[in-house]
């Protein structure tokens, strides 16, 4: 089976070859190819592959090929995981700091700043889809790419329901309280919706009874995780849910953008010079065997423990946990999504699927997140109860956004991209969306098809 991963020199690609390694089944992903078109992101990238499996003693690792050739990296292609970052981190930096500059949040996938990563990026997503409809129809699209949701409805419009997006950050949450609950993940039925990265736990089923309410009922065991100690447990009971970690970016919003204001630096210039310093290292043409690997470990600690830092300091939290260091690993959900599609194991993943009815307050086309059942024939959406309407505004909110991305995306209107802008629950102006829309398009080349 061939995997070719779009975005091959970017810094996860490694969690996904580590996994390909692990897995010794019949069947199992044979090839890799590495498709960037940075030659020396992938030059550095293909150096720390070869020290995994080198450092893993696999008899018979899959093989990796690099190319900055995008067809020639489609041909032959089984799977296509998409992980791509249109702009790079110098954009995500940007996007940060000109919302900022307004008052409103830049964050990568919320607010202002998803807005301009998704009017950048949808329009290269589209073209890409229509390279795989033409040259690799028969293959399944992983789509990671952020914004995940609107990017996948995007390129759905080319592939229907052979794209299916993945975010780890649902996985994460639902495990962490199936162990807090004392049960194993994978025998927990976790009920969860929403879009990407605007989400809800409303139940945990465990032997067919919701444990949920005996979470919520303890405070103890609330504030000793993640989305606990984020959130508090006073509002989670008020919600009678556990919120996705993203939308502490809502609930919590002018405390969030103070104390982003008062950062020396953003999560994204951070993670720009940060990655800087890594890819010199990696890319030296005298680095020992296994040091490539070693430099990507070092970078992947430091970037993990310090994720949503901000938002732990306006909850007064203090660093990460431990047990709160390991994500949902979205390399593992995309492994046993091709597994269940290319070997028909069934399997149930939170997954980006288009919603067909499964929540009444959106269309059929929308992209939502919520567990599907997936075999040979693709990702379906399982069945849920009806939002609450405090959530029902503010996913029909976002939903609105992301078709007005689409919309000017596809049209090239920018009185569409101002809408966006002053549609989302987070931009608090027309005024303030003009002046957004204004200073994205003087930073950004690839916003240049706005008019």
């Amino acid at each position: 089976m061939r995997l070719t991963i779009l975005g091959g020199g970017g810094f996860r690609v490694p969690l996904v070859y580590g996994a390909l390694l692990g897995d010794h089944a019949e069947g199992r992903v044979s090839h890799v190819t590495l498709y960037d078109e940075d030659s020396g992101r992938l030059g550095a990238m293909a150096r720390v592959l070869a020290d995994q499996a080198a450092a893993s003693g696999a008899a018979d690792p899959p093989a990796v090929t690099a190319t900055t050739d995008l067809d020639e990296a489609l041909r032959g292609a089984d799977f296509v995981f998409s992980a791509i970052r249109v702009g790079g981190l110098e954009g995500r930096a940007a996007d940060e700091r000109i919302a900022l500059a307004e008052g409103v949040l830049g964050q990568e996938t919320v607010g202002a700043g998803g807005i301009a990563y998704g009017l950048r990026t949808v329009p290269v997503a589209r073209g890409i889809a229509r390279r795989v409809a033409r040259i690799a129809p028969d293959a399944w699209v992983i789509n990671f790419t952020n914004p995940a949701g609107v990017v996948t409805e995007a390129m759905a419009e080319e592939l229907g329901d052979r794209v299916i997006g993945i975010c780890d950050s649902p996985v994460g949450l639902g495990r962490r309280i199936a162990r807090l609950l004392g049960a194993r993940p994978e025998e927990a039925w976790i009920d969860y919706v929403g879009l990407n990265h605007l989400g809800w736990v409303r139940g945990l089923r465990i032997g067919g009874r919701d444990e949920l309410p005996r979470l919520l009922a303890d405070t103890g065991a609330l504030e000793s995780f993640e989305e606990g100690r984020l959130f508090g447990a006073e509002w989670l009971r008020s919600l009678g849910a556990i919120p996705n970690e993203y939308l502490h970016y809502y609930y919590f919003n002018r405390d969030t953008v103070r104390a982003y204001q008062e950062v020396k630096q953003t999560r994204g210039a951070f993670l720009r010079d940060q990655q800087r310093g890594f890819y010199a290292d990696a890319g030296r043409p005298d680095l020992a065997a296994g040091a490539a690997l070693s430099a990507w470990d070092r970078t992947r600690a430091e970037r993990e423990a310090t994720y949503m830092a901000e938002n732990r300091e306006v909850a007064g939290v203090g660093e990460r946990d431990e047990s709160d260091l390991e994500s949902g690993g979205y390399e593992k959900v995309a492994l046993a999504l091709m597994r269940a599609i290319a070997r028909d194991e069934r399997a149930t993943l939170i997954l980006n699927v288009r919603n067909r009815g499964t929540l009444a307050a959106l269309d059929a086309e929308a992209v939502i997140e919520v567990p599907c059942l997936v075999d040979a024939n693709g990702a379906h959406p399982v069945a849920v109860d009806p939002l609450p309407l405090h959530a029902v505004g503010l996913v029909t909110s976002v939903k609105a956004v992301e078709r007005e991305v689409l919309e000017a995306a596809a049209s090239g209107s920018r009185a569409a991209a101002v809408k966006a802008f002053a549609l989302h629950p987070l931009v608090d102006s027309v005024g303030v969306a003009r002046r957004l829309m204004d200073g994205y398009g003087a930073e950004h080349r690839g916003l240049g098809y706005l008019r």
